[in-house]
């Protein structure tokens, strides 16, 4: 998932930083490993991935300290993660206490990236200033080797069932979640946790032709949408006594639906179209209104989830199979963005807070990475789950709480949860 450059071809001829771009001709990092398997490199890339974001917030004053001596924040960030990837590469040749693992790192440093500190040394740096935020830098790295993040989630959990598609999960009350699948007769099954124990399935009817998707807007209700028989919108809910039955809202997906709400009795609905193109089905608490054309190229069912009042984020894959990015932010759509990764699913986001989001995908290798906003920046992409055999479904119902469900290799609900 992650893109990590790739520093096993030569560096190019020219380079945007000033006249030490010569520098980066000098050999990549070098291995014992005398070949570069594509499970070797996987695994270097998912550790540097890990480290990264583990120091990423303590690294910043670090790029302060630097940035007064006037050098290019990008180019800094360049040599960071260069000297991420040589420790995480010469880890076990250092040995002894913290402070004489950083010395020797610091001394490798130095003989096998001559380059880097050639480069760093004509800014005028004072010697002992260089000499100490490179230390603290390193320090930072080794302190985090052992990161992982997914320490952070439970085990799975098996939920039984018989799943014909991916699940999804709303919440409509702190530790209470409600999961809907596809049941194997291609009707729509619900199991809830209720704060103390996982309730049995219960069978609630319909003829489905996608995933569900389902979101709640206020206490003890539930709005759950799917694709119907003849590729058209389906919709059922329940109002706190009772499940209505279902409703045709029309429209010709090519997609599972995805639903978020932005406020009481306020619903939005996602799905890809026959042009591949993203609409929308807005409920104004009142009535639906007409499928609103948002465009794009999507080749994956769309997720969408609202963290404030007016405001809507909508995710899906590209036709180049990144995770592609748009928002409402109360007064118009913006465009497109890439999130980069390479997706094998449809996404699932979750928000425990205001203007924070966690999406989670499928990768290559059938495990689940995600990808989180923190108010101000994106994450790099991290690995967390073992193999699952389908796209990942993913709610909150508190501050740092997320709960994740997919369907297992025997077809159940699997489920694990982070606080």
């Amino acid at each position: 998932m992650y893109q990590y450059p790739n520093h096993y071809q030569p560096y190019p001829q020219q380079y945007p930083y000033g006249p030490y771009s010569y520098y980066y001709q000098q050999p990549p990092i070098q291995s014992n490993n005398s070949a570069y398997s594509q499970e070797y490199i996987r695994q270097q890339q998912d550790a540097f991935s890990r480290v990264w974001n583990a120091i990423k917030s303590e690294v910043e004053p670090l790029f302060k300290r630097f940035q007064e001596y006037n050098i290019d924040r990008r180019f800094l960030r360049f040599l960071f993660r260069q000297v991420v990837q040589f420790l995480i590469v010469t880890q076990d040749q250092y040995t002894g206490s913290i402070n004489q693992r950083v010395n020797q790192a610091y001394n490798a440093l130095r003989n096998q990236l001559s380059w880097l500190f050639n480069v760093l040394q004509t800014y005028n740096l004072p010697v002992r200033e260089f000499e100490k935020a490179i230390k603290d830098l390193i320090r930072l790295v080794l302190s985090n080797l052992d990161y992982q993040p997914e320490k952070d989630w439970s085990e799975w959990e098996d939920l039984g069932g018989v799943l014909t598609s991916g699940p999804t999960a709303s919440s409509w009350a702190r530790n209470r979640i409600d999961v809907f699948v596809r049941g194997r007769n291609r009707q729509l099954y619900h199991k809830w946790w209720d704060g103390t124990k996982w309730n049995d399935w219960e069978g609630l009817g319909g003829t489905l032709t996608s995933a569900p998707a389902a979101v709640s807007w206020g206490n003890n209700r539930i709005d759950v949408f799917a694709r119907g028989t003849n590729q058209q919108l389906i919709h059922k809910y329940w109002n706190g006594s009772i499940w209505s039955g279902w409703e045709d809202l029309g429209g010709t997906l090519t997609s599972s639906p995805a639903v978020s709400s932005r406020g009481e009795n306020r619903l939005d609905v996602f799905v890809r179209g026959s042009n591949k193109r993203l609409y929308q089905k807005v409920w104004d608490g009142t009535r639906w209104g007409d499928w609103i054309d948002l465009g794009g190229e999507l080749t994956s069912a769309p997720a969408a989830i609202s963290w404030g009042e007016n405001r809507v984020d909508v995710f899906a894959r590209g036709q180049d199979r990144e995770l592609y990015h748009k928002y409402w932010d109360g007064r118009q759509w913006s465009g497109w963005d890439s999130l980069g990764g390479t997706l094998t699913s449809s996404p699932s986001v979750a928000s425990w807070g205001a203007n924070r989001l966690d999406v989670f995908v499928k990768g290559t290798d059938e495990h689940i990475y995600t990808i989180n906003w923190d108010k101000n920046k994106w994450s790099e992409w991290e690995r967390i789950g073992d193999s699952v055999t389908s796209e990942p479904a993913a709610v909150s119902w508190g501050k740092g709480r997320i709960d994740l469900f997919a369907k297992g290799p025997k077809d159940q609900l699997l489920h694990k949860w982070k606080e």
